[in-house]
């Protein structure tokens, strides 16, 4: 009798433990297909056409007017972007010139953040001793304006590397990938265009499993997320 009153509870005990887990595994279910659900409506919400300011035509106007006016000296370079693009969107660039460590998909370079919203971003972008690694493949554009020295990248299937010098473009479709390289030396004003938040786990992971620099994180969090409630107090995603 003892033992079978053990059996029936101990099988009582199995079934509440069986329910409580169906229970936990249907919230996640739940909890997971509210974040898609959430993640697919702000990704085709933040990134429209009508919500971009910038004109990639103009930018690589400037990109080269930098270079013709001052080829080989990249700080009157910079100097000479931000006065320019001041003039052409004012109240939406950041003139106050702080240069970042930025380590993403192996490569690692400093940035200067000319511009930062939910939709797109401005900045200077190089190194002057190498690096290569993975370009990233994002829900945005991506215009690379070279200023200074050289980028290679070729992509899967390719046997042969695209080069990439002053007043050359470089463009990155919406959702494509490549393989990328500074041999040496390499600047260049890049702009970015589409759901900027949804880049951020691809500019993140090399710090938080490799380098651990968090000091940089911060930053370059801190200078992002200003940069964004600036252009949202106008009125700009």
């Amino acid at each position: 009798n003892t033992l079978v009153i053990w059996m029936k509870k101990n099988q009582n005990h199995l079934n509440s433990t069986s329910i409580s887990n169906m229970g936990c595994f249907k919230k996640l279910l739940l909890f997971i297909f509210v974040v898609g659900v959430a993640s697919s409506i702000f990704i085709n919400l933040v990134g429209r056409k009508e919500q971009f300011i910038f004109d990639p035509k103009i930018l690589e106007i400037v990109a080269t007017g930098a270079v013709d006016e001052h080829s080989g000296d990249m700080d009157a370079m910079v100097n000479y972007i931000v006065r320019e693009l001041s003039l052409r969107y004012p109240g939406h660039i950041n003139s106050e010139k702080e240069f970042l460590f930025n380590n993403a998909g192996g490569a690692m370079g400093a940035m200067y953040i000319i511009h930062a919203s939910l939709t797109e971003y401005v900045i200077i972008f190089g190194s002057p001793i190498g690096t290569e690694g993975h370009t990233g493949r994002f829900f945005a554009e991506d215009f690379f304006y070279i200023l200074d020295g050289e980028q290679w990248s070729f992509s899967a299937g390719s046997y042969e590397k695209e080069v990439f010098r002053p007043g050359d473009m470089h463009n990155l479709p919406r959702g494509s990938a490549q393989a990328y390289k500074i041999p040496e030396n390499c600047w260049a004003l890049e702009y970015a265009r589409g759901n900027i938040p949804s880049m951020l786990p691809f500019g993140v992971f090399d710090t938080l499993f490799s380098t651990l620099d968090f000091y940089t994180l911060y930053k370059t969090f801190e200078v992002y997320g200003r940069a964004v409630v600036k252009e949202l107090l106008q009125g700009k995603i």
